[in-house]
């Protein structure tokens, strides 16, 4: 399993005082060492039945359709770095942190159903997000209402091509998804990753 993201927040009295320790990133984990495998395959298979050829073909498209995502990809990740440099910690842990409570999780489902983007955006402010201090629940919530209630996706092409009573009802339906999505998911990380006891809680 993973390294939980922000197991230990840092305090909102030395936010400000000491910078924030960035996450370690292995360059190569075994998600990486899986997807190298199944392309070294694929790739086999290819050279197998279209020669070298076929095999320089996917790699010319490829190697184009990376140099166009890539500077989203920078782009998404500076977006991101940058808010978790400019959002308070103080006020996203009392708004988005483990003690804010349903009303974390609301505001989570609202951020994320207004959030404009793709996952170049979405994911990079996600991660800013935990990074100052928004709970594990709260963050759930919000990348799945970005998923399920968007609305730009459904402005630009839901309601254009299902129709608005579908884009509504569909819309409505997924309320409710987030915000259960979100408990479920603070409740499973506070039992596999229990935080001390504070003095503020023993008072």
């Amino acid at each position: 399993m993973p390294e939980p993201f922000a197991k230990n927040p840092a305090p909102a009295e030395d936010a400000e005082s000491e910078p924030r320790p960035g996450r370690i990133r292995k360059p190569i984990g075994w998600s990486t060492i899986i997807i190298a495998a199944l392309v070294a395959v694929s790739a086999a298979m290819v050279w197998r039945r279209d020669g070298t050829d076929g095999v320089l073909d996917i790699l010319t498209h490829d190697l184009s359709l990376f140099s166009g995502i890539l500077p989203r990809v920078l782009a998404g990740c500076l977006l991101g770095a940058f808010i978790s440099e400019i959002l308070p910690h103080e006020k996203v842990s009392r708004s988005l942190g483990p003690k804010s409570g349903l009303k974390g999780l609301l505001i989570g489902t609202a951020f994320g159903a207004i959030l404009p983007g793709g996952p170049f955006t979405a994911y990079p402010v996600a991660s800013a997000l935990l990074a100052v201090g928004a709970d594990f629940g709260a963050t759930i919530a919000m990348v799945v209402s970005w998923t399920l209630i968007g609305y730009g996706r459904a402005v630009a092409w839901e309601i254009p091509i299902m129709g608005t009573d579908f884009t509504l009802w569909r819309i409505l339906i997924s309320l409710p998804l987030p915000v259960l999505a979100g408990a479920l998911g603070r409740f499973v990380y506070v039992r596999l990753y229990p935080q001390p006891q504070t003095k503020d809680d023993e008072t």
